[in-house]
C-alpha cells in the first residue's frame, strides 16, 4: 500500500516527494524510553528505524482514507472514482482537471434537467451560471455569469455536456466580459499594470 501510494502521487521531476509529509506523520519513539537511554547512538537509531516504519503506516492509513474523497484523491481517482463512472482517464490533465469531472459526472446523474446542467456547469467555472432554454430550436445557451472570462476547463465541460445531454439537443456558451465604461473607473495606475486579458475580465 504504501509503494502504491508514493507511486500514485509522484511526479517525474521529483526526487523524493513526499518525505515532508512522512515527517509529520513519523512518532519520536525515543521520548517513551527511560531518560539514560538518550546518549546511546545505538538506541536511537534502532528507534529512529521503527519510528521510520510507523510513519509509512501512518502516511499510507491517512492517503488511503484520502481516495474515498473526490477532493483529496490522487492515486484512486482512475481505479476508485474514474473507473466507476465510466470516465476515461487522462493523466495528462491535472488532479484539479479531472476531480472537476468527476464531480460534474456526479451531479449529472440521473435524468436531465436544467438544474442539473445549471449544477454541472457552476462545478467547473466555481461561480453562478444561469441555462436560457430555446423551445424553439431545441436548444439551450449556458451563461457564465458568477465569473468573468472563459472558464479554463472548457473542454471538460464540453465532455460532460455532451455525454449528459440528450442528443437531440444543441448548446452554446456566453461568457461575460468587462463593459468600456467599466474600464473608465480605473486610474492610469491601476491599469497600467494589468494585461489585456486582465482588463477584459475585471471588475
Amino acid at each position: 500500500m504504501y509503494r502504491d501510494a508514493i507511486y500514485g502521487s509522484t511526479q517525474y521531476a521529483d526526487d523524493n516527494p513526499i518525505l515532508q509529509q512522512l515527517q509529520s506523520f513519523t512518532p519520536d519513539l525515543m521520548k517513551y524510553l527511560p531518560t539514560y537511554y538518550e546518549n546511546s547512538e545505538l538506541m536511537k537509531s534502532v528507534q529512529g528505524t521503527i519510528a521510520k516504519e510507523v510513519g509509512k503506516l501512518n502516511y499510507s492509513k491517512k492517503d488511503l482514507l484520502d481516495q474515498f474523497y473526490v477532493d483529496t484523491a490522487t492515486w484512486g481517482l482512475s481505479c476508485m472514482w474514474e473507473k466507476t463512472l465510466d470516465i476515461q482517464t487522462d493523466l495528462n490533465k491535472s488532479y484539479e482537471e479531472r476531480r472537476e469531472i468527476i464531480k460534474a459526472k456526479l451531479r449529472g446523474a440521473g435524468t436531465i434537467t436544467k438544474n442539473m446542467i445549471k449544477n454541472v456547469a457552476e462545478a467547473f467555472s466555481g461561480g453562478e451560471v444561469e441555462v436560457l432554454e430555446n423551445f424553439l430550436d431545441y436548444s439551450f445557451i449556458i451563461q457564465f455569469i458568477g465569473i468573468k472570462g472563459i472558464p479554463k476547463n472548457m473542454a471538460g465541460l464540453i465532455e460532460i455536456i455532451e455525454t449528459i445531454k440528450p442528443a437531440h439537443l444543441g448548446y452554446s456558451f456566453k461568457y461575460t466580459y468587462t463593459w468600456w465604461y467599466k474600464l473608465k473607473e480605473l486610474t492610469w495606475s491601476q491599469s497600467k499594470i494589468k494585461t489585456w486579458n486582465d482588463l477584459k475580465v475585471c471588475g
